[in-house]
C-alpha cells in the first residue's frame, strides 16, 4: 500500500469528526480554568485554590476504569456522548452558583466529562488506526485537544475582561453542545456492542488497571504532577510578574504543544516510544527549572513554552504506549488506566502545589522544583530501561 492509500484509508471522515469534536470539548472545559481561581475568590474561596483541579480530577480519575469498561461493552460513541454532555450541562450552571460549596459540588460533577470523553476517543482511534501509524493518529487527535486547549482559555479570558465571567461559562456551555452534535453522526467502531446495563457499573479490583501498562503508567503520573502545577499556580504567577489576561499563559503553553505534537507522534512510530520519551522528559525538567527562576514576563513565557513542547510529546506518546500495550479486546481497559495515573498525578500536582506555594510568591522556586525532581525520576526511570523490551516495533 502506498502512502497516500494508507494515509486515505487512515484519516476518513470519521477521524475527523472525533478530532473536531475533540477539539470543542477541550475548549469548552479549559475556557473557564484561567479564570476560576478569581471566580472562587469572589465566592469567598481564595484559601482554597488548589481544589479547583484536583476535585476536578479526583472525580475524572474515579470514573476511568466506569468509563473503560462501558467503551469495551456498551460502544466508545456513548462514552464520548456523556463526557461532553456533563460538560455543556455543567458549565450551564456555574452561573448560578452562590457559595463555595455549591462550586467544589459542581467541580466534582464537571470531572466526569474528561474522565468520558478522552477515554472513548483514544479506544475510537485505535480501533480505526493500524498499530505502526498509532503514534500519528494520536499526534493528531492531541493536536485538535491542544487546538481547543490553546483557543479556549484565550478567547474566555477575554468574554470575561470584555462582558462578565458569566458570558465565559455560558459560551463554554454553546461549545460543549457543538461537541454533542458532531459526536450524533460518528458510527460505531465496537463490534460486539451491548444494551447497557446497571450491574456493569459493577467495578471489581481487577477491572480498575490494566497491568499491561503499568511502564507508562508510572511515567504518566511523575510527569502530569508539572501539568497540575501550572494549572493551579499559573494564573497567580502571570498576574506576579504584569501579565495581565492569565488566559494568555495558556494559550502560549498550548501552541507550543501544537507544533510538535503530530512529529512526536510520528517519530514514535519510527523509533520507539521510549527513545522518544527520555528525550521529552528530559525538557520537562529544563521547563520547570526555567519556570521557577523566572522574575519577569519572558523569562515565564519561555519556560511554559518549553514545558507546552515538551508536554505536547510526552502525552501522544504515551497513549500510543499504553495502546501498543493494551489487549485487543480491552482497549478501553487500558487508555482507562493511563487516564488514572494521569489524573492522580494532575489532582496532587494541583494540591500540592497550592500548599506549596501557600499564595505567596516567594515559593513559586519551591513549588517548580518539587515538579522538576518528580520529571527527572521519569527521566532516569526510561533511561534505565532497554530500548528494545518497549520499542512499538
Amino acid at each position: 500500500m502506498n502512502g497516500t492509500a494508507a494515509a486515505t484509508s487512515i484519516y476518513t471522515r470519521q477521524f475527523w469528526l472525533v478530532c473536531t469534536s475533540s477539539l470543542l470539548f477541550f475548549a469548552s472545559f479549559n475556557m473557564i480554568i484561567p479564570e476560576l481561581p478569581a471566580f472562587l475568590s469572589s465566592l469567598g474561596g481564595a484559601d482554597y485554590k488548589g481544589l479547583i483541579i484536583s476535585l476536578f480530577t479526583l472525580t475524572a480519575m474515579i470514573s476511568r476504569p466506569f468509563s473503560g469498561k462501558l467503551s469495551d461493552r456498551v460502544g466508545r460513541v456513548p462514552v464520548m456522548m456523556v463526557g461532553s454532555t456533563v460538560c455543556f450541562l455543567c458549565s450551564l450552571a456555574y452561573p448560578m452558583l452562590t457559595g463555595i460549596y455549591g462550586f467544589f459540588l459542581l467541580r466534582l460533577i464537571h470531572g466526569f466529562s474528561t474522565g468520558f470523553t478522552p477515554t472513548g476517543q483514544t479506544a475510537y482511534l485505535s480501533d480505526i488506526v493500524p498499530p505502526h501509524r498509532r503514534g500519528e493518529a494520536m499526534g493528531f487527535l492531541g493536536t485538535a485537544g491542544s487546538l481547543g486547549m490553546a483557543g479556549g482559555p484565550a478567547i474566555g479570558g477575554l468574554l470575561a475582561h470584555q462582558f462578565s465571567i458569566d458570558a465565559t461559562f455560558y459560551c463554554s456551555s454553546i461549545f460543549g453542545l457543538l461537541s454533542i452534535v458532531i459526536l450524533a453522526g460518528i458510527k460505531e467502531t465496537l463490534p460486539a456492542k451491548q444494551r447497557f446495563n446497571p450491574t456493569m457499573l459493577r467495578i471489581t479490583r481487577h477491572e480498575i488497571i490494566d497491568r499491561k501498562v503499568l511502564a507508562p503508567c508510572f511515567i504518566m503520573r511523575f510527569c502530569v504532577f508539572s501539568f497540575g502545577t501550572v494549572y493551579t499556580v499559573m494564573p497567580d504567577f502571570g498576574e506576579h510578574v504584569g501579565i495581565q489576561n492569565k488566559g494568555l499563559l495558556f494559550t502560549y503553553f498550548t501552541v507550543a504543544t501544537l507544533l510538535v505534537r503530530f512529529v512526536g507522534g510520528r517519530v514514535s512510530d519510527r523509533y520507539g516510544r521510549v527513545a522518544v520519551l527520555r528525550v521529552s522528559t528530559f525538557f520537562i525538567v529544563i521547563a520547570m527549572i526555567t519556570i521557577g527562576t523566572a522574575d519577569s514576563r519572558w523569562p515565564l513565557i519561555i519556560g511554559v513554552s518549553i514545558y507546552g513542547l515538551a508536554h505536547g510529546i510526552t502525552s501522544p506518546v504515551l497513549l500510543a504506549w499504553a495502546t501498543d500495550l493494551s489487549d485487543v479486546n480491552h482497549r478501553g481497559k487500558g487508555v482507562a488506566s493511563l487516564y488514572i495515573f494521569m489524573e492522580l498525578g494532575i489532582g496532587l500536582g494541583a494540591l500540592s502545589s497550592a500548599w506549596i506555594y501557600g499564595n505567596d510568591s516567594k515559593n513559586f522556586l519551591l513549588t517548580f522544583a518539587v515538579c522538576a525532581g518528580l520529571s527527572l525520576m521519569a527521566f532516569f526511570y526510561l533511561a534505565l530501561r532497554r530500548m528494545h523490551t518497549y520499542a512499538s516495533h
